[in-house]
């Protein structure tokens, strides 16, 4: 089906452009009610406040090392709202979106980045979401094998997993492609193209001409979309949600966007890229085109959008607090949570420990 669609300049499936004003819409794809554009622009936000916070938290000494999310919010939004409840989500580290979209409690988040592997603790049945995973390129093979399973069990759920552009060189990843290709999994593979995988650039990643072309070598479809363009970020993923489901086949979606801010806190992109090419990107970020189309249709009024932004900074602020209030994590959770059995060697250490 992706390859029928008549894709917009420079071969990206656009819906929304940068004035919030909506284009055609191709007859095979969906379009999300207002509402339902209004609450993913709540989330969004939320997700924007949260990210901010994070990275002032680290600045103040009082959050761990933290990958930042600005800018790159309408890939996990979109594609999350795309899924049923009951389907798998797969992360890498980079989806604070997708993850407040799935109903998981913001100070559970800050829990992780906090250096706490409480956060972890995602009881399957409610979430269908595997802990954040900080290895590049691990987690779609994970993926892999949940589509797997599922198929198995003939339960009609699939999985989306994603990753960014630096992902697709691991060895780890084309053994999840061809694996999903050969074995007919419903697996999607969203790829969030921020164009810098730390401060290498995309063009020394790959000389391919996109990365959404790599699928068609493991035999199933893919598509590129305006990754900051919700709507087509929602259109996409339903339909990649549907093949998925329906016909048990695997797809590729490159989410072209770019990350506004560092590669992790640890990171001072300003040695490596140019000024002038984040403030060209500024001008097309997702809240900003979402809440001009939302503006337009009446739905957000003068004065909301600071209201809203006022209260998911709110929001994230107990988040933490919550966080900071609980005690740390003991050096014996350390062998605790490891193995269902301690080694022998590991035993001895904890004995020892205790005995300190």
């Amino acid at each position: 089906m992706f390859e029928e669609l008549a894709l917009a300049e420079e071969d990206l499936l656009s819906l929304l452009d940068t004035d919030g004003r909506l284009g055609p819409i191709p007859a095979c794809l969906p379009l999300l009610p207002d509402q339902d554009i209004l609450s993913a622009y709540r989330l969004m936000q939320l997700a924007r406040q949260a990210d901010e916070w994070a990275v002032s938290l680290n600045r103040q000494g009082r959050m761990a090392t933290y990958p930042p999310n600005k800018g790159q919010e309408a890939n996990a939004v979109g594609s999350v709202l795309a899924l049923r409840e009951e389907d798998w989500l797969v992360p890498s580290f980079r989806e604070l979106g997708a993850w407040i979209a799935r109903g998981i409690p913001l100070h559970q988040i800050y829990t992780y980045w906090y250096g706490n592997e409480r956060g972890s603790i995602l009881p399957p049945d409610v979430y269908h979401t595997l802990p954040i995973a900080i290895p590049v390129g691990s987690q779609p093979l994970h993926a892999v094998g949940i589509a797997y399973a599922e198929k198995l069990k003939a339960s009609g759920r699939i999985a989306l997993t994603f990753m960014g552009e630096g992902a697709t060189s691991q060895g780890a990843v084309h053994e999840a492609f061809n694996l999903a290709g050969v074995w007919d999994l419903g697996v999607i593979f969203y790829v969030q193209n921020n164009q810098w995988a730390i401060s290498l650039p995309t063009e020394r990643q790959t000389a391919s001409r996109t990365l959404a072309e790599k699928a068609c070598a493991y035999g199933f479809e893919s598509i590129r979309v305006d990754g900051n363009d919700l709507l087509a970020v929602y259109a996409a993923a339903s339909e990649g949600a549907r093949i998925a489901r329906e016909k048990s086949r695997p797809l590729l979606i490159e989410g072209y966007t770019y990350r506004l801010g560092a590669h992790t806190t640890a990171d001072d992109p300003k040695l490596y890229r140019e000024e002038s090419q984040v403030e060209s990107w500024r001008d097309r970020d997702p809240l900003i085109r979402l809440e001009k189309y939302l503006t337009g249709r009446g739905l957000l009024g003068e004065g909301e959008t600071e209201e809203l932004r006022s209260a998911c900074l709110s929001e994230a602020r107990k988040a933490f607090e919550r966080v900071e209030s609980e005690p740390d994590p003991s050096l014996e959770d350390t062998f605790r949570y490891t193995f269902a059995s301690l080694p022998p060697v590991l035993a001895r250490q904890l004995d020892r420990r205790r005995g300190a």
